[in-house]
This record gives structure tokens, sequence and C-alpha cells, in this order.
């Protein structure tokens, strides 16, 4: 679904402008706190007014200031998740979904609760949830309006790292099975890879880049975030496969697969999702041989970037995957890290955690 977004809002500390084409389909608007990232989201939802330009979903006309075009909120067709869910207290979770079902297909109900597995929740009333599962009703809800477009403003900021990995998969499942498109807000930039077929970077308000998450989520995104993409992981999705030799590997692209841990309640075939963490990637010049590690992937180092504080991260291309490996400043210098070189990367099977 394309997205032309031309808009101006002035904000207490800035102007945000964005102007963008986008297709739609998934797409990640990164920046630091502050800026800009959620006025956005108001203003194609239609909460903010004083905002100015022309918003275009899908060919419909949502805003257009020349032409005294302003569609309602309510007319606009979009499933807003803010961070902190806002349930209605008083409302059991099968209640808060049914009352987003109102404005949608019937059906939409049952698609909802079956794809974020709420069945065992719906009794329950939102005081008694996790944040978790709290994010999962508000998702729903947000689902069952039969929405045009999926606002997401962080809604994984607000969870620990276990309730982050918990709900990770469902968002995974919602753009892949819901094919509902999704505009997603974040600062992390593994959730941004994984999520987002392209991407946004907002800096005070304006557009440093737009376009394709892969060219996007690189060298700039990755040095404005520096200070907020600590714990920066590789998230990788494949087909689960059990080799003759025992063991279970995940089936990433025809050329690269990855061993992982034993997941025997997952059957073969089974799609699944596993995180690297950035930092957890050994870099060798030359070919590994007589190490413990069980994943050893050549690639070609693609971008070398800074990334605050004495650290440097390489952005290495295995077979069309791109991994991001965190290394000294120093590493880099005396290895010789440089884009096009050969390099060699070892995972250990244990450094990949499974996300569903």
């Amino acid at each position: 679904m394309s997205l032309e977004l031309s808009v101006r809002l002035p904000l207490a500390r800035f102007v945000l402008e964005v102007d963008a084409r986008l297709e739609g389909a998934s797409v990640a608007v990164l920046g630091r706190s502050g800026s800009g990232k959620t006025s956005l989201l108001e203003v194609l939802a239609g909460l903010r007014s004083g905002a100015r330009g022309r918003v275009v979903v899908g060919g419909r006309v949502l805003l257009d200031s020349e032409a005294r075009v302003e569609v309602p909120p309510e007319a606009r067709r979009m499933g807003y998740v803010p961070q902190d869910a806002l349930l209605f207290p008083h409302l059991t979770a099968e209640e808060n979904v049914r009352y987003g079902a109102r404005k949608g297909r019937p059906s939409r109900f049952d698609e909802a609760v079956g794809l974020l597995e709420l069945g065992p929740l719906l009794h329950r009333y939102p005081a008694t949830l996790s944040g978790g599962e709290k994010q999962r009703v508000a998702l729903a809800r947000a689902l069952a309006t039969d929405p045009a477009l999926l606002l997401l403003d962080e809604p994984l900021a607000a969870l620990d790292v276990t309730l982050k990995e918990r709900v990770l998969p469902y968002l995974l499942r919602v753009r892949d099975e819901a094919r509902v498109p999704m505009l997603y807000v974040t600062h992390q930039l593994g959730e941004a890879r994984v999520l987002a077929k392209e991407a946004v970077l907002l800096d005070e308000g304006s557009v440093r880049a737009a376009g394709p998450a892969s060219q996007v989520l690189g060298a700039s995104a990755r040095g404005l975030l520096a200070s907020e993409a600590d714990g920066e992981e590789n998230i990788l999705e494949g087909v689960l496969e059990r080799p003759e030799e025992g063991g279970t590997r995940l089936r990433v692209t025809q050329g690269l697969g990855l061993w992982v841990p034993d997941a025997p309640e997952l059957a073969v075939g089974a799609r699944a999702a596993y995180a690297v963490p950035a930092s957890d990637i050994l870099l060798s010049m030359g070919v590994l041989t007589g190490v413990s590690a069980r994943n050893v992937l050549a690639g070609t180092v693609v971008g070398v970037e800074r990334a605050g504080a004495g650290e440097a991260a390489a952005t290495v291309d295995v077979e069309g995957v791109r991994w991001v490996v965190r290394l000294t400043e120093a590493s880099v210098r005396e290895l010789g890290v440089s884009t096009g070189a050969r390099v060699y990367l070892a995972v250990k099977t244990a450094a990949c955690r499974r996300l569903r």
C-alpha cells in the first residue's frame, strides 16, 4: 500500500517536516527520544491539530490543506497502539478487543484473538495482565477494527528484555499473517531490521533518510542512535531443519543455515526467529579452524562505522543477509577491517536465542 507524506507541524522545540513516499507494507520510523516520531503517528491518526500538508494512504486522501480536506480520526481506519496500551480497565480482555471490533468485520475478532493467542486471557481484566499480555490485547483490539494501516508507537519500549522476546514474535506474525500495513516507531535497530521493509530516520523533526530499510538502517542510523542502541542484536527468521547428523538448524536463505539450540517442541519446517547479540560474534580476517563455535560464516564487509566510546560496528554481508558485529576501534585498526574485506564470523550455538 502506498504512503504519501508531505506534512509540516510546529512543535515546542522544532518544526516537524516530513516529505516521503513509501510503499507502506512495513515501515519503521526511528530517531532519538523527542525527535517527532510519536507526533508523526498522531498526524497520520488525525489526533494532532495544526498539521499542514498532504497525507495519502493507499490512494485515499486523509489530509490536504490546500483542498481543505481533513478526514476525522474515526473515519481514517487507523489502528493505533500506544506505548502504554491504554486498555479500558473496567473491561475484560475480550470486551476490549470486541470494542475494537464494533466497526470492523465480525470475523476480525476471531482472527485477532487466534493470531495473538489470547484465548486463555479473554476473561481477565487489564490489572491482572503482564505488560506483554496488555500489549497483545491492545494489538488485537487495533487489528479488530479492520484497519487500513497499523500505527505502533514503540510497543516494546516499556517491556523488560524477557517480555520483549515474548511480544516481538507476535509482531512478526501480524506482519506475515494478518497482512495489514504497519508503521512502527522504535529506536532499536534490531527490531527495525527484522520488522521493516522501509525506514524513515528522524532527527529533530527533519528526515535524515528515507527508503529501503537495508539502506537507511546503516551508518547514519547507528550514529544517530548510538546512545540508545546498546545491546544491538541481529534478528534472523527462517525455517527449522534437523539434518541427519543431528542438531537443529535455521535455514535463513538458500545459502545460509545457522545451527541453533535444539527446539524439540517445534516441528521440522516450522518458521522461527532467533536473536544474536552483535557483541557475541567473533570476527576474523582469516579462515577459522579449530574453534568451538559451530557456526563459521564467510562474508564481505559492506561498512564500518564508529559506535561511540571507542567502539565500532562492522556490517557484514553473508549470503545476502547483513550481520552487525560489534568491535573496538582498536580491533578495527589492528585487523585492518575495511569495506570490501573478506572476513569470517564465528557464532556459538548458545548465542542464538529463540524468539518464536
